[in-house]
């Protein structure tokens, strides 16, 4: 039996001015935040890489040139996942790191984010001046489980191998090397995470925590099955699944 904690993640209406797209069948892209805090230069990263932009990402719609040579804040990061090749998370946050750290290896750290439901094709953010948050579904079917506008959804795991808590930067580049809180100044995550590369990675097609009629509105899954109450901006806030309602949820994963 394993444990669950799912955090939210990704682009969203703040950073960098759109959410992501859900598909009318439910498939999904993975949108980055941007990074948003001061960076070492290159030759001190623990592996020497670039800084990752926009344009190092494996989107399948276009961004305006304002955001293309952007660096983007990849965590987390996944195996063969807009170039990346390992499994690891960091947060600097104590509302998210306090739960994370109480997971264990075996257990699962689940991403969540705030997706608006798009057609097939969308061509990204202010396509044909539209508004950048609206919902154009062009006649298409979608699936009865996905909110009509925008929602929560999970999208991706990583089944923990390895998690430090409070660790510094020495300690962290060891576990996890590439992770974008090790190209920070100062180094700021309170936890990091490293993940199954073989387990861990994005989700065949998303799993709804709102419900089909608003995305405002938690599901089953957030109300009954986790530790938060679905009240006010659920959306926002860890959520932790004890081992039962893991299995439930690892069962609709599979089955998404």
């Amino acid at each position: 039996m394993t444990r669950a904690v799912a955090v939210n993640v990704a682009a969203n209406t703040n950073e960098p001015g759109f959410r992501g797209p859900v598909y009318p069948e439910g498939s999904f892209a993975y949108v980055p935040i941007p990074e948003s805090a001061a960076t070492l230069s290159r030759d001190r990263f623990p592996v020497d890489e670039p800084l990752p932009t926009y344009d190092d990402c494996d989107l399948p719609f276009s961004l305006p040139d304002s955001l293309r040579d952007r660096p983007v804040h990849m965590d987390p990061e996944f195996p063969g996942v807009h170039g990346r090749e390992r499994a690891t998370y960091g947060d600097p946050y104590a509302i998210k790191a306090a739960p994370i750290a109480d997971l264990e290896p075996g257990d699962w750290l689940l991403f969540y984010a705030t997706l608006a439901l798009r057609p097939v094709g969308w061509n990204g953010p202010g396509a044909d001046g539209a508004d950048p948050d609206s919902t154009v579904v062009d006649g298409s079917v979608v699936d009865d489980d996905l909110a009509p506008d925008w929602g929560a959804y999970l999208f991706a795991g990583l089944r923990v191998q390895r998690i430090l808590e409070g660790p510094d930067r020495e300690a962290a580049a060891e576990v996890v090397p590439t992770n974008a809180h090790l190209k920070r100044d100062p180094f700021d995550a309170r936890v990091v995470v490293a993940g199954d590369p073989d387990e861990s990675g994005l989700f065949d097609r998303v799993v709804p925590l709102s419900t089909p009629a608003t995305g405002a509105d938690a599901n089953d899954l957030v109300t009954e099955l986790s530790s938060d109450s679905g009240k006010g901006p659920w959306w926002r806030r860890p959520m932790r699944f004890d081992e039962p309602a893991t299995a439930t949820v690892l069962d609709r994963i599979r089955w998404a």
